[in-house]
């Protein structure tokens, strides 16, 4: 889909349609990741609209995602219009860029400044275990730097959107600050929130452990398959960002690799060596730890939007 045909006035007549007033200018963004949609149960006056609704938008086909965007209200007193994805899209779905990014770009239409992005990842560090939170401070990019998978490639959406856009300021000092804080205030372990790099792969294959060594010594920390397009988009939007990735498994990474050779031939002279389970990363388990762990997310999530200011 060329930018040029992105249906941005239908998207935002239906929206404006189908929402009450106090709804149609939300402020904050969530996109909600793998096994962390029960985000939007911390809202109030909640108005769901399926992307079915909404031209545009694609269908997400992973479990664990929905295909809404929940409307509500946040906070305390007359509270904060805020608006969630439920449910997010990946090129490995065979969704066109353009589409993965799309809500994005409508969110920035609908008024939203500040966007908070959660994901489920990988660990590449071993100083961060399974049910960790991290804030991440810089990502890598692989398919942006040896591949056509940057949302920001082909024709600029206007003069007003930078041609070269920078990202040593893409995720957000502001933000990660009030995360911070905000995990002070609820009283979250030290361990709770870290920070690192996130990296993303296009997926849907999990890494293998060269790839996963490769990661790790690029200097990222967490791994996952989604987040940077819209990131990327949010920030050519003006955006401010936070990415927020919980951690729900290691990436498998052993110190050194089976020798089948020296099996063989331990074998052949009559010594088996006794081999412990391969490992194995699964889906399911990732959105075991999602659902583990998402009362805690959802609570940072709405602490630091209390604090943002409204203004």
């Amino acid at each position: 889909m060329a930018h040029q045909a992105l249906p941005f006035a239908i998207t935002l007549d239906i929206l404006k349609r189908r929402l009450p007033a106090h709804l149609q200018e939300p402020k904050i963004g969530i996109v909600c990741g793998s096994g962390l949609s029960t985000l939007a149960s911390a809202l109030r006056d909640v108005v769901e609209v399926p992307y079915s609704e909404l031209e545009g938008f694609g269908t997400s086909t992973v479990q664990g995602h929905k295909s809404s965007l929940a409307f509500g209200l946040l906070g305390p007193g007359n509270g904060i219009p805020v608006v969630a994805m439920l449910g997010r899209f990946h090129p490995y779905e065979g969704h066109k860029l353009s589409t993965v990014v799309y809500p994005i770009r409508v969110l920035a239409r609908l008024g939203v400044r500040n966007l908070i992005i959660t994901n489920a990842a990988g660990s590449l560090n071993p100083k961060l275990p399974v049910g960790t939170i991290v804030a991440i401070q810089d990502h890598v990019a692989i398919p942006n730097m040896a591949g056509p998978l940057n949302p920001l490639l082909g024709p600029s959406l206007g003069p007003e959107y930078p041609r070269f856009l920078p990202l040593s300021n893409a995720h957000s000092i502001k933000l990660r600050r009030l995360a911070f804080l905000a995990a002070h205030k609820l009283g979250l372990a030290d361990d709770a929130l870290a920070e690192g790099v996130y990296a993303w792969v296009s997926g849907p294959t999990y890494e293998t452990p060269a790839e996963g060594r490769f990661l790790r010594a690029a200097g990222a920390d967490v791994v996952g398959m989604s987040t940077i397009p819209e990131v990327l988009a949010a920030r050519e939007e003006g955006l401010e960002v936070i990415v927020l990735s919980l951690v729900t498994n290691f990436v498998v990474i052993p110190d050194k690799y089976r020798s089948i050779k020296e099996e063989v031939k331990a074998e052949l002279a009559g010594k088996p060596i006794e081999q412990p389970p391969q490992q194995v990363v699964s889906h399911q388990e990732v959105l075991n730890v999602g659902k583990q762990k998402a009362d805690v997310m959802k609570d940072l999530v709405a602490k630091i939007i209390e604090m943002i200011p409204t203004d």
